[in-house]
């Protein structure tokens, strides 16, 4: 009985046993929300930077003009970048690196150039009073002719392609224009013309004397010297040099003047003596080596025979070109062995004897020379420049 007993305890306790390990219930699965799938991000292209041609001068666009006035500290100036272009080969040895900037407005361009320049030459063949009483022009003694290297004014030039006319000239710049030497005996340092009919260059002419808040707009053609007779060579002794038409205004010799034998009512010069003079001028000196037409003043010779021996009365009188030829307005500064010549024109003149600056995505050609105190014998760049126009 108590073995049965036992039995029966043992069946009860697996029965418990496989109750407490049945198979547990199944949970029910756990279902994910789907991520929602974004839209896919706007693509921005990136801006690509303007680059422009390699060594070319860019001029950047600016709401903003620079002011003309030789200080060149202007925002304007900040944004763009400078090149470099070397100009040697000048009279005595004459060499410097010019720094280049350029901006633009919507109707107008405007450069910024800067060289070194050991002297402010403004002492321009002044007029001298002799002991003997009589007025001489200060000379070079070895100017044979449109050749003066001691007694005259800082210059410098720049010539654009007009059209891209002149062949050669974009790949070797002014060099195919500048200089070539026959008539020596005429002009010792040769003519200035293009090889072929139909070639110009836009030839923008700073003389520091001589002009006035302005640039000389003049222009180069094809002419050459006519040596068939003396009026004919004397018509062409500029060979393709030639300025801009203008309605009035710029510079002229300080001559005084006599009554012309043909003609009673008209005037020649007298080019033995100087016919004005004027406050504003230093006649210990000469300096600043001009007079204003607006401040002139008429002097005899009574009055020139009273002046001290050694007074100095400057060669030139001048005011602003009217017309064409005044188109491009300019400043200037001399500080310190450099000078600092800001000027602007509008990218449009209308002028057939201008370069036009009327499509933004082209490419201008130039050259560059500069004149350290010498009438022709300037220093030269070896190459070619180039200028283009960065967007808005």
């Amino acid at each position: 009985m108590k073995k049965l007993m036992s039995v029966l305890s043992l069946i009860v306790l697996a029965s418990m046993l496989l109750a407490a390990c049945g198979t547990p219930a199944t949970e029910a699965p756990v279902v994910e929300e789907p991520v929602p799938t974004e839209a896919p991000a706007e693509v921005v292209p990136t801006e690509v930077p303007f680059v422009g041609p390699e060594g070319a001068l860019v001029a950047y666009p600016v709401d903003t003009a620079p002011i003309l006035d030789g200080v060149a500290d202007d925002a304007a100036w900040a944004e763009a970048e400078a090149i470099e272009i070397e100009v040697d080969g000048g009279f005595n040895g004459y060499e410097t690196v010019t720094v280049l900037k350029a901006v633009y407005t919507e109707d107008t361009v405007y450069f910024l150039l800067t060289y070194e320049d050991p002297t402010d030459s403004w002492y321009r063949s002044p007029w001298v009073k002799q002991e003997d009483g009589t007025w001489k022009q200060d000379k070079d003694p070895d100017d044979k002719g449109g050749d003066n290297n001691l007694y005259y004014e800082d210059k410098f030039a720049m010539i654009w392609n007009i059209n891209n006319s002149i062949a050669g000239f974009n790949e070797k710049g002014c060099n195919g224009a500048c200089h070539f030497g026959e008539n020596e005996d005429i002009k010792p340092y040769g003519n200035k013309y293009t090889k072929n009919e139909g070639e110009l260059g836009d030839m923008w002419h700073w003389k520091s004397v001589r002009n006035l808040n302005q640039i000389d707009d003049q222009y180069l053609d094809w002419t050459t010297i006519d040596t068939s007779s003396p009026e004919n060579q004397a018509k062409t002794i500029s060979a393709g040099r030639k300025s801009d038409v203008k309605d009035s205004g710029g510079y002229s010799d300080n001559f005084a003047s006599l009554p012309d034998p043909a003609d009673a009512t008209k005037t020649v010069p007298d080019k033995s003596m100087p016919g004005f003079i004027s406050p504003s001028i230093d006649m210990t000196t000469g300096f600043p080596g001009f007079i204003l037409d607006s401040e002139k003043v008429a002097v005899t010779k009574e009055e020139l025979d009273a002046m001290p021996v050694g007074s100095i009365i400057p060669s030139i009188v001048k005011s602003e070109f009217v017309g064409d030829r005044g188109q491009i307005s300019a400043s200037w500064a001399w500080a310190d062995g450099k000078w600092t010549i800001e000027f602007s024109r509008a990218l449009v003149t209308g002028s057939e004897t201008d370069v036009q600056f009327d499509d933004l995505t082209a490419q201008y050609f130039f050259g560059i020379a500069v004149f350290e105190n010498a009438q022709v014998r300037h220093a030269y760049q070896n190459d070619v420049a180039s200028m283009v126009f960065k967007p808005r």
